[in-house]
């Protein structure tokens, strides 16, 4: 009799939560059960510009494709461009000296451990219209702004 009462009262929380489940809210374009075709992968843009930043202290974007880069214990593509050694022979921008530094504020003649991976912080930027209004201001534009 138990068990018979138990399979009831389980059967009726699978139905009730089947029937809630449809009406669950959800983000996605089409319903839970159907798969949609996946967007198409934009195109990274590979123009060597260099780019406003969004906000202060924003780590510089990397304007220029990144594919195939090996950045990896054994070795870092970016650092044969971008390194203080060869920034004169790549015309690359040379990292900030303080990829340079240890976490104790000493310089080291190589790139520090903790800035060693680049594309943690740097990234590249792709060809798409922003989800998002970016409604940052620059200092330097609100103080030109707040003298006129």
């Amino acid at each position: 009799m138990k068990s018979r009462m138990t399979i009831t009262v389980l059967l009726g929380l699978v139905l009730t939560a089947g029937a809630l489940a449809q009406n669950v809210a959800t983000t996605r374009d089409a319903a839970l059960d159907v798969e949609p075709n996946p967007p198409k992968i934009s195109r990274v843009e590979n123009d060597d510009v260099k780019r406003k930043r969004a906000y202060p202290m924003q780590p510089p974007t990397v304007p220029h494709k990144i594919d195939n880069y090996q950045i990896d214990t054994n070795a870092n593509k970016c650092m044969s461009c971008h390194s203080r050694r060869r920034t004169e022979e790549s015309q690359a921008p040379m990292v900030s000296v303080t990829h340079y530094m240890d976490r104790e504020g000493n310089f080291l003649a190589d790139i520090s451990a903790r800035r060693y991976f680049c594309n943690q912080c740097h990234v590249v930027q792709i060809d798409v219209d922003p989800l998002l209004d970016n409604e940052f201001e620059d200092i330097d534009d609100l103080l030109r702004a707040a003298r006129k």
